[in-house]
């Protein structure tokens, strides 16, 4: 998973729970360009800390694995 592919799983999650981008900038403190840069994979403003917060108010946690030199299902069927 690459940051853009990130930001675009953070967008889904947000709209799934009905929840504005102003929303979360307001609850966390954050600019409203700030979570739209993450959700658009511009990396410039958004470091590892406001990540793991954007995704710990949508209910989420960031997890590392070791790499499969496999590719996984999702990756075969591009979802």
């Amino acid at each position: 998973m690459d940051f853009s592919e990130l930001g675009l799983q953070i967008r889904q999650l947000r709209r799934q729970q009905g929840i504005s981008q102003q929303q979360i900038a307001d609850d966390l403190g954050m600019s409203r360009a700030t979570i739209n840069a993450l959700e658009k994979g511009r990396s410039g403003d958004v470091g590892v800390r406001k990540v793991l917060s954007i995704l710990d108010y949508l209910g989420y946690e960031l997890t590392l694995r070791e790499k499969s030199p496999f590719p996984t299902l999702e990756e075969l069927t591009g979802d």
